[in-house]
């Protein structure tokens, strides 16, 4: 795992990196970190080389804040797992704007941190996972975090991801084949549940900004299996 630490104070970007030692020997899994002390030279490093899995950002910084950042990372990558810190609890509902993982409140405590940790480190083994498509004589795969959703008409899916791929298969097929991410809406369509951002009794609003027409009785159960899941 690559992990970046941006935090414009020192001593706390270094406990952070402390604790990420610490969780790398107790999980027997190896953890290389960087730490970067504001949100710009972090941006200037990953605009040469995109390797992080794992972003610890502290919101309230000079300069460009964490929230802002994320934002930048996210444009990029949805793989990237990201947990702000914060000595505030006002700052939680930006989050959702990209999918942040989690919230740690500062002091950080070793204990939580290395629950958010074996959370992210599940996602990111998650996210090595594809669906195999054959298309015109070849195979491509395509990870399953890019799959924003999946639609049918008459005897073919559609699978929309960062490019859409169309197949002559049955929605069920690929219900089998997919995790506990996705999710089935009535006879016609799967969701990614991560990739939704906004849930009403007629329509569901994907991270992209993508609007789907919810079926009826479609919302409750939906907003059971988001809350279960994810």
């Amino acid at each position: 795992m690559r992990a970046a630490i941006c935090d414009d104070r020192a001593e706390d970007a270094a406990f952070v990196g402390k604790l990420l030692t610490e969780w790398s020997g107790t999980r027997g899994q190896e953890v290389r970190w960087e730490v970067f002390p504001s949100a710009e030279s972090f941006l200037f490093r990953y605009a040469e080389d995109k390797v992080f899995d794992l972003l610890v950002l502290d919101i309230e910084m000079g300069g460009m804040d964490g929230v802002s950042l994320a934002r930048e990372v996210r444009r990029e990558s949805e793989a990237v797992q990201i947990v702000f810190l914060t000595g505030y609890s006002d700052y939680i509902a930006e989050g959702y704007d990209v999918a942040a993982l989690h919230y740690l409140m500062k002091p950080v405590d070793r204990e939580k941190l290395f629950s958010v940790l074996d959370r992210a480190a599940e996602k990111l083994r998650q996210n090595e996972r594809c669906l195999n498509l054959e298309l015109s004589g070849e195979m491509v795969r395509v990870p399953l975090y890019e799959i924003r959703y999946l639609d049918v008409h008459q005897n073919y899916v559609t699978v929309h991801a960062k490019a859409d791929y169309t197949v002559k298969r049955s929605l069920g097929d690929f219900e089998r084949e997919l995790d506990e991410r996705f999710y089935r809406v009535g006879r016609g369509m799967i969701l990614n549940l991560r990739q939704i951002r906004r849930v009403t009794r007629t329509e569901v609003r994907l991270a992209d900004g993508t609007a789907l027409p919810l079926p009826r009785g479609a919302y409750e159960p939906l907003n059971r299996a988001i809350i279960a899941r994810t």
